[in-house]
């Protein structure tokens, strides 16, 4: 009988000794606090520095089509100009023709029928 009630009373003892909480665990709180601080200071800053990289990345899309637009409209006045070169050569080519046709004319004498 001496040993149950020794074993009823270490039990008892066994049981109020882990009942008790320990005194960490008030920081626990204060420490899962400041984890889901943290993290979402990290979801900010990450989430700020996909932002800036999506807008640089828009930014050179932009600069990109500006200059395929500027080159376009470069190539395009470059044919103009080359359809108005050829059209004055060719009306410049059509003139000295005619310049000289008016000097050939001019310098041969009409052709001289004999009298009968």
């Amino acid at each position: 009988m001496k040993k149950l009630i020794a074993t009823v009373i270490a039990g008892l003892f066994a049981t109020a000794a882990f009942a008790q909480t320990p005194a960490t665990t008030p920081a626990a709180p204060a420490a899962a606090k400041a984890e889901a601080k943290e993290a979402k200071a990290d979801a900010k800053a990450t989430a700020k520095e996909t932002k800036a990289h999506i807008k640089a990345d828009a930014k050179a899309a932009k600069a990109e089509a500006e200059a395929n637009k500027d080159v376009a409209v470069a190539q395009a006045d470059a044919k103009a100009d080359k359809a108005d070169a050829h059209a004055k050569a060719h009306k410049t080519k059509a003139k000295a023709h005619e310049k000289a046709v008016k000097a050939d004319a001019a310098v041969t004498p009409a052709p001289v029928t004999p009298a009968k």
